[in-house]
């Protein structure tokens, strides 16, 4: 008789036939610096997930680097918002002064990633410029957007970020960008496309960390969560525009198209665990309902199953402390 269960035995027989691997190397923490603040802040929504002074932060990007994380992603948490997002490309910007501390502090020992997005920076809390349309109706304006990217992708990119994350979903936004950074100089700063982003509830928690002032909803320029197609040709748009990453966000609940970004991508192909899919595991493992340590390890291998070779996650350096001497992520 064929056993399958032959190969199932044991902790060791597991391990040697496992199909799949996650090493530390392949996490990325997502981390918020908090202008005007004297000590972290726990974000209520996510216990254990913190707004950092850039002090504290310096002391978390180092953290990553002795857990052997492969990079950190910095977000922006400004005192000051307006219609533009002046801040965000402000060399005295809470993001650009804390993406200097932490490149100054870990150099290349860590990839240091800076999110490019005007969301939290704006008072109107919208990824984009606001304009009014023929209609008298008020829309994001995608091609001012993209001066506005343009510009923080400059400071950015001063600042010493490695890797620039494009998460606002514009037209065009990687051709754009890698054309003002290559004018500038800047060809070696790499630039991870947010390819198949999709409206969520799920950025609930995300929402608070950065004290978004959005009301509404970004449905009309980020993915309807109906679709796959459209995806793959964001995907390939992004690519054919010089994307050096791409991903999907959020992970989990597409699944399905981290799997095809897999297939299709040229390039490597990373995925976000995002701020729902942290508070959903971590509160229901308050409540005694699951296993928060083998959830959190069981969701991001998921991840890593799907084809993602970069995966962003809140857990990273719980399951960085789980690592082996060779590095990899056990059971």
């Amino acid at each position: 008789m064929v056993r399958p269960r032959r190969l199932r035995t044991s902790t060791p027989m597991r391990r040697l036939v496992a199909e799949h691997r996650l090493h530390a190397s392949d996490l990325v923490l997502p981390a918020f610096v908090r202008e005007g603040i004297a000590e972290p802040v726990e974000v209520a929504s996510m216990p254990g997930v913190l707004q950092h002074t850039v002090s504290t932060l310096v002391d978390l990007a180092r953290e990553c680097v002795a857990a052997g994380l492969g990079g950190i992603m910095l977000f922006g948490v400004p005192e000051d918002k307006d219609a533009v997002g002046s801040g965000a490309d402000d060399p005295d910007g809470i993001l650009n002064v804390a993406t200097r501390a932490v490149v100054d502090a870990v150099g290349d020992d860590l990839v240091v990633m800076t999110d490019l997005c005007l969301d939290e920076f704006t008072d109107h809390g919208h990824c984009g410029v606001l304009r009014e349309n023929a209609a008298g109706a008020t829309v994001v304006d995608n091609d001012a957007t993209l001066e506005r990217y343009a510009d923080m992708a400059i400071a950015q990119a001063r600042a010493g970020s490695h890797v620039l994350g494009l998460s606002g979903m514009m037209d065009g936004q990687v051709a754009f960008v890698r054309g003002a950074l290559d004018r500038e100089g800047f060809t070696d700063t790499a630039i991870l496309a947010y390819s198949a982003k999709y409206t969520s509830a799920l950025y609930g928690p995300f929402r608070e960390a950065v004290c978004s002032s959005l009301t509404g909803d970004r449905a009309t320029y980020q993915q309807d969560p109906a679709n796959a197609t459209e995806a793959v040709r964001e995907l390939e748009l992004d690519i054919a525009e010089g994307a050096d990453i791409v991903m999907v966000k959020p992970a989990g609940p597409h699944l399905d198209v981290v799997a095809a970004a897999a297939q299709l991508s040229t390039v490597p192909v990373a995925a976000y665990q995002i701020s729902g899919e942290y508070a959903q595991i971590v509160a229901a493992a308050e409540r005694g309902w699951i296993d928060r340590d083998q959830a959190a390890l069981e969701s991001v291998l998921h991840i890593r199953r799907a084809g993602a070779g970069i995966i962003l996650s809140y857990f990273a350096l719980e399951l960085a402390a789980r690592t082996a001497q060779r590095g990899e992520v056990r059971w």
